[in-house]
C-alpha cells in the first residue's frame, strides 16, 4: 500500500507542480543510500536538518541584536522559520516544491558563528591570518551539513538542497533571479571552491525553489529588523523613509504582505523569480535605511572590540590545544565526536574554525570567561 501511495504522490507532483518546479524524484544525493524510502527526497532533507545538532544550536544564535535582555527580539532560529514560512507561501502560489523550499530555508544559516555578521567578520580575519580562506557562513553551512554532522559523515542531503543553501548568500540588489539549471555535484564543488577563493564570486541557485528562498530571506528580515529596532528604541516608526512606507507599509506584517504579493504577481508562470520595478526600488531604499540606521548604528557596536578580542584569544588557545593534543573544550566537545578519518584529513586551524563557528552565543561567552576574557555586558535596550 505504501508503494502505491508513493506512486500517487509522484503522479500528483507531475500533474500539479509548475513546469519549472523541481520534482522530488529529481533529487540526487552524493552517496547512494541502500535503504529505500517512500518519503519524498526533499522532505527527508528537511527532517535531517531539523534533527541535526547544528540546527538545535540555532536557538541561541544572534540574528542582528546581541547581548540584549529582551525575549521579543529575533534570534536566528525564528528567522529561518520565517524564511521557510514565507518561502512556502510563495512556492504554493507559484506551483513549486514546498518540501525543497523548506529544506533550503531551514538549513541556509546553519553556518553562522556567534554574534551574527560581526562574528563572521572577526572569524574571517582570523582565518585569513592563519592561511585559511575567508570565512563565509553559507559555505560553512554546507560544511556542517556535509562534513561535520554524524561524526563527520554528514547528512547526505540532495544536491538541490545543498545548492540552495550555498547560493542563498549575497544581497540581492538585482531583484530578479533566474535559476542556473543543469548543475551536478562536480559543478557544485567547482562553484564552492570558486566562492571560497573569491568571496565576491556570484552564485545562482539551480532551482526556482532556491531562488525563492534567497528572496524570502530578505523579505523575512527587512521588516522584522525594523520591529526589533523599534522595540529597542534604536529608531522610531516615524523614521521610516516615506516612499517605502507608502508603498510597502510601516509594519513588518504589511511589508511582508506587500513584498510576497508583488513577488507572486511578477513571477507566476515565469522561469524566474522577482519583484516589479516599483517594489524593487522601494525595497532597496528600505534596505539602505536598515543598513544606515540599524546595522551600522554605533549603539550596536559599542562592545564589538570585546567580542573580537574573545574571538582572538579563543582561536589561539584552541589552536594550541589541537596542535599539542591537550585536553580542553575543543577536544571534549568537538574532536571526540568526530571519526578518526575525518580528523586525520583536517588541519588544526580548520578544526578550530569549525568548532568556534558552531558555538551558540552563550557557550562562546562561557568559554571566553574561562580564558579570562573581558566580556561585553547585556542591556534591556541598545541606547
Amino acid at each position: 500500500m505504501i508503494t502505491a501511495i508513493e506512486k500517487e504522490l509522484r503522479r500528483r507532483e507531475r500533474a500539479f507542480l509548475a513546469a519549472g518546479a523541481c520534482l522530488s524524484e529529481q533529487g540526487v544525493r552524493r552517496r547512494s543510500e541502500e535503504l529505500p524510502s517512500y518519503r519524498p527526497a526533499f522532505s527527508v532533507d528537511a527532517d535531517r536538518i531539523l534533527h541535526a545538532k547544528a540546527y538545535t544550536r540555532y536557538i541561541d544564535k544572534t540574528q542582528v541584536f546581541y547581548m540584549v535582555e529582551n525575549d521579543h527580539i529575533t534570534h536566528r532560529v525564528l528567522h529561518v522559520q520565517l524564511v521557510s514560512k514565507i518561502g512556502r507561501t510563495i512556492g504554493r502560489f507559484l506551483g513549486l516544491n514546498e518540501d525543497l523550499i523548506e529544506a533550503i530555508a531551514l538549513g541556509h544559516d546553519i553556518g553562522h558563528p556567534p554574534f551574527g555578521h560581526d562574528g563572521e567578520t572577526f572569524l574571517s580575519r582570523i582565518c585569513q591570518r592563519h592561511g585559511l580562506p575567508p570565512f563565509l557562513h553559507n559555505l560553512q553551512s554546507v560544511r556542517f551539513l556535509e562534513h561535520i554532522e554524524k561524526q563527520g559523515r554528514g547528512l547526505n542531503l540532495t544536491l538541490q538542497t545543498l545548492d540552495g543553501i550555498m547560493c542563498h548568500d549575497g544581497e540581492v540588489d538585482l531583484m530578479r533571479l533566474r535559476p542556473e539549471r543543469g548543475k551536478d555535484f562536480n559543478e557544485f564543488d567547482r562553484q564552492r571552491r570558486a566562492k571560497e577563493q573569491n568571496p565576491k564570486h556570484p552564485l545562482t541557485p539551480m532551482t526556482l525553489e532556491g531562488c525563492v528562498v534567497r528572496l524570502s530571506d530578505t523579505i523575512a528580515y527587512v521588516g522584522r529588523d525594523i520591529e526589533d529596532a523599534i522595540e529597542l528604541e534604536l529608531i522610531s516608526r516615524d523614521d521610516l523613509p516615506p516612499r517605502p512606507a507608502a508603498l510597502l507599509g510601516r509594519t513588518n506584517g504589511t511589508i511582508v504582505y506587500h513584498l510576497v504579493t508583488d513577488l507572486i504577481q511578477h513571477s507566476h508562470s515565469r522561469d524566474a523569480v522577482g519583484f516589479g520595478e516599483e517594489t524593487a526600488a522601494a525595497l532597496l531604499e528600505l534596505k539602505k535605511f536598515n543598513y544606515e540606521q540599524i546595522y551600522l548604528n554605533p549603539a550596536l557596536k559599542k562592545d564589538l572590540h570585546l567580542i573580537e578580542a574573545c574571538y582572538e584569544a579563543m582561536f589561539d588557545r584552541y589552536l594550541d590545544c589541537v596542535r599539542h593534543g591537550r585536553g580542553d573544550g575543543v577536544r571534549r566537545e568537538f574532536i571526540e565526536h568526530l571519526e578518526g578519518s575525518h580528523l586525520r584529513a583536517t588541519a588544526p586551524e580548520v578544526i578550530v574554525r569549525d568548532f568556534i563557528a558552531g558555538m551558540t552565543d552563550d557557550y562562546f561567552l562561557s568559554q571566553a570567561a574561562l580564558l579570562g576574557c573581558r566580556l561585553p555586558t547585556s542591556s534591556t535596550k541598545t541606547t
